[in-house]
């Protein structure tokens, strides 16, 4: 991969020999067969495993090479979200750092291991995605009483806050699944510039916006017109059913979400495929202005993300690491969604050749 050698040339700081392991490691990743572990990573290249190893412990700044990686393969045609998601890594052992309980969304119920918060950009157009920035989620189960304790959606904003500058200036609206709609997560949200998707509990607390004429009487403005009831959906907007999917019928409204203390968009995807047991989800988003059938598409589009996950578990070795200490666990998670991701730029940059 030519790539990869191009953007560690630009990155300021980086010595030959880091470098030069870099551009050996990610075309390694690739090539070899089984785990990818010290061991055999030394098979398939002219580095022993005490080297690489060493090499693992070495300070990097990913995010940094993240960003050039993803400037790279950007298409100024192609329309952008930011997408956060995190992902459990089972791990076995007692001195492994950051092991705590995670939930598992493949047994849906919280396991021992590690999890990886992960900020991404995804393209919508190419339908794609992109890391942006990769860290492990503290456990959260040595806290003190003598501080208060951080909760992990208050690394997840902080991780957000972190990189925000690293998101590309199009970007406008962040995609996240229903765990992350929690107020203090969304307020940093819209602090950042950005507008919130995300998914809402079926049992919502919302509230109709007063739209009549102001009655004749002292006092404020009424501003309320009832609870919302997803069950009873006469007082939303009809939208019909989409073309691609005629089993879907869609509803909208602007709402006032009592917990999270902020107007809404919302749409109700009522499922009719069963007629005897209908379904629901309802989506949400920060902007009220923002097209129901566009809420859509950008929501379905942070499914992308998932995708770097799958793909980084089966072909780079993010399951595989066999290091314990916190900076080598970093490299390794780093360097195998690095590695997708370079893959992914040499691939759209071939298509746009082509075209």
């Amino acid at each position: 991969m030519t790539i990869v050698n191009d953007i560690l040339k630009q990155m300021p700081g980086l010595g030959l020999p880091q470098r030069k392991f870099l551009a050996t490691l990610s075309v390694t990743i690739l090539v070899l067969r089984g785990r990818v572990n010290f061991r055999n990573l030394s098979r398939y290249c002219d580095y022993s495993e005490r080297t690489i190893a060493r090499q693992f412990r070495e300070p990097f700044d990913w995010p940094d090479f993240h960003q050039r990686v993803l400037m790279t393969a950007l298409d100024p045609r192609s329309e952008l979200v930011s997408a956060h998601d995190a992902s459990f890594i089972p791990k076995s052992g007692q001195q492994t750092f950051g092991l705590g309980h995670f939930f598992n969304s493949c047994t849906s119920r919280a396991e021992r291991g590690l999890e990886i918060s992960t900020l991404a950009v995804v393209d919508v157009t190419r339908r794609c995605a992109f890391t942006l920035a990769v860290a492990q989620t503290p456990p959260g189960e040595a806290a003190t009483t003598a501080e208060p304790a951080e909760t992990r959606v208050d690394f997840y904003k902080q991780q957000l806050r972190e990189h925000r500058h690293r998101i590309p200036p199009g970007v406008t609206y962040h995609c996240v699944d229903g765990y992350y709609a929690k107020k203090k997560y969304l307020d940093e949200v819209v602090s950042l510039d950005l507008h919130a998707i995300t998914k809402l509990r079926s049992d919502a607390d919302c509230l109709f916006l007063y739209t009549g004429p102001h009655p004749k009487r002292r006092g404020a403005r009424r501003k309320y017109d009832g609870k919302v009831n997803f069950r009873a959906l006469s007082r939303f907007e009809d939208l019909g059913t989409r073309a691609e999917e005629p089993h879907l019928h869609l509803y909208t409204a602007v709402v006032w979400h009592k917990t999270l203390q902020r107007r809404l968009r919302i749409v109700v995807l009522l499922n009719r495929k069963d007629q005897a047991k209908p379904r629901f989800i309802v989506l949400g988003s920060t902007d009220p202005e923002l097209n129901s059938h566009k809420l859509i598409d950008l929501y379905a589009s942070r499914f992308q993300i998932e995708f770097l996950f799958r793909d980084s578990k089966q072909f780079t070795g993010l399951l595989d690491c066999q290091a314990r200490a916190e900076s080598a666990l970093d490299f390794h998670f780093n360097a195998s969604l690095a590695t997708l991701n370079l893959v992914r730029a040499e691939h759209l940059c071939m298509r746009q050749g082509q075209e």
